[in-house]
């Protein structure tokens, strides 16, 4: 086959040629006066009418969609979610929608009863979302976009780890609650880092220096709004060691407002310093410990809390993170003394409390609740609050206490302010109720600071909790010695009283001294000292 080359303008002759051979030979004539066929203009109208109505109810659709409150979300897509696929593939498309940008928002609006100041920060509401959710930084702004004060991300590890082998969530439907064992599987700090440094990058998109400083003076790039990034140890790292949360605080330190040191974990091994209670046969110590040196082991937790605080203190930032403690609520009194104590003198800025529990309360009923694992969710609720107050009675009113566990209702977020907790953070409700679920306790909490407390607000109860329940300071206890609370110089004459009678008891020598079991004899030994007791 052959190709011949046809120049332009023969070929544009052609082309008009061939048009007017067509045109002779069409038996259809048309002209400017010609009408169209009676059909025309209805079919039209109706293309018109049905166009118009897809586009209405798309958008109108779209609308109610996007309000995370429609009912769509808490009876439909969330059970969907939950019924149709197991616990961690559920888990996953919900945190690949809200990367997307296409997952629901709260378009409500806060109440003034519920604004929040913690530090120096303003927060528009007490509602925060706790690690685990989104462990690699994946859907930071899908989650923010939910109505959440508080975003924690991670738990994340240095190195990239798989965590436990799968299964490893699972759903007490009945009870309202999870057991997860996880391990922390994490894609490590390089992966968070790059998808940090790409929102960044974003928000810096078509903005100067200057103008990026001024889009929020906090890490979460939002007004009212904190990023927090949960660390992680690496399971194969020593337990002792601290280097991987040392890792972590220079690593993350400029992209985030908090800094989570995560020593709750029931699911590495070591980390914890509980003693498991439960134990079923077939569970091994390869997921939990019961050796009493884990890191919230008092001299451990001194060496950690100690070097956290020095790295965070050396980075050459003008905003540097806040450093919090999560702690498990597994604690008994006498360690929730001891770490105590630590925070106290650490620089620490403030205690999450808590995670999930090992515990079994007698009253579940799911078919998995002998699953092995870290149980949350409404069971959690009794336990989580009792650790919470008596953690609070050990804690300076300046170390705030973030409450976690169980919380499902705006009730529940005010039991925690009115035991002293200055916000709380939600988990297991989140992923039963939908996305949804932020802005439902939000308004039940501000209905309840109506009807329960007279219209007080957020922060005065919680204020008024802390100033009650709060550690204080014991006042140094001087005694006065005895001669001063008599007045005058009597110490001279006690002292000279003394010595009389000593001289006395020397002359009942032998037999008789021996009938003196003991006398006993205040001598002061300094005016300005108490007078011990001693026996001649």
């Amino acid at each position: 086959m052959s190709f011949r080359l046809v120049p332009p303008r023969t070929l544009l002759q052609t082309r008009s040629q061939w048009g007017r051979n067509l045109a002779s030979q069409s038996p259809i004539r048309l002209s400017s006066t010609a009408s169209a066929p009676s059909g025309t203009a209805a079919s039209s109208l109706r293309t018109t009418v049905a166009l118009t109505t897809f586009a209405l109810t798309t958008g109108l659709f779209t609308v109610y969609y996007l309000d995370s409150r429609s009912a769509l979300h808490r009876y439909i897509t969330t059970p969907v979610l939950r019924y149709a696929f197991d616990a961690e593939t559920g888990h996953k498309l919900s945190v690949a929608v809200l990367r997307s940008g296409a997952g629901p928002r709260d378009i409500g609006v806060d109440g003034e009863r519920s604004a929040v100041h913690l530090w120096d920060k303003a927060m528009s509401n007490p509602i925060g979302l706790a690690a685990g959710f989104d462990k690699d930084g994946e859907a930071i702004d899908g989650l923010f976009n939910l109505g959440f004060s508080w975003v924690e991300v991670g738990s994340v590890t240095p190195k990239a780890q798989p965590g436990n082998p799968q299964p490893r969530v699972f759903h007490l439907t009945s009870d309202s609650a999870l057991i997860n064992r996880y391990g922390f599987p994490s894609q490590g700090h390089a992966a968070m880092i790059s998808r940090l440094q790409s929102r960044v990058a974003a928000a810096l998109y078509g903005r100067s220096e200057e103008q990026y400083q001024d889009l929020s003076p906090n890490r979460s790039l939002r007004d009212g709004k904190l990023l927090a990034i949960n660390l992680g140890k690496n399971k194969a790292s020593e337990m002792e060691n601290v280097d991987d949360f040392v890792k972590g605080v220079r690593a993350f330190g400029e992209y985030a407002d908090v800094l989570v040191v995560n020593i709750s974990s029931p699911n590495t091994p070591g980390l914890r310093s509980v003693v498991i209670e439960v134990l079923l046969p077939e569970q091994t110590l390869e997921h939990f410990s019961r050796s009493n040196s884990g890191l919230q082991n008092k001299d451990h937790l001194t060496s950690l809390l100690s070097s956290v605080v020095s790295a965070r203190d050396s980075l050459k930032l003008s905003h540097k993170p806040r450093l919090v403690l999560k702690l498990a609520p597994d604690l008994d009194e006498e360690q929730i003394v001891g770490i105590s104590e630590v925070i106290r003198a650490s620089g620490i800025d403030g205690v999450i409390l808590g995670n999930t529990t090992i515990q079994r309360p007698s009253h579940l009923s799911s078919p998995a609740k002998a699953e092995i694992g870290g149980l949350s969710g409404a069971p959690l609720f009794p336990l989580g609050l009792k650790t919470l107050r008596s953690l609070r009675a050990q804690l300076p009113a300046s170390v705030p206490i973030i409450g976690c566990g169980g919380i499902s209702s705006g009730a529940d977020a005010l039991e925690y302010a009115r035991a002293g907790a200055s916000m709380v953070q939600v988990y297991t409700a989140f992923g039963y109720d939908g996305p949804g679920a932020c802005r439902r306790i939000k308004d039940e909490v501000e209905r309840e600071l109506l009807e329960k407390e007279g219209g007080k607000t957020w922060e005065e109860v919680v204020k008024k909790a802390v100033a009650e329940f709060s550690w204080k300071e014991p006042k140094s206890e001087k005694k006065t010695p005895p001669a001063q609370e008599k007045g005058g110089n009597d110490v001279r004459t006690l002292i000279e009283e003394a010595e009389k009678l000593k001289e006395m008891l020397d002359k009942f020598a032998g037999d008789k001294l021996e009938k003196l079991e003991a006398v006993v004899v205040p001598v002061p030994l300094n005016p300005a000292e108490s007078v011990p007791a001693t026996v001649v």
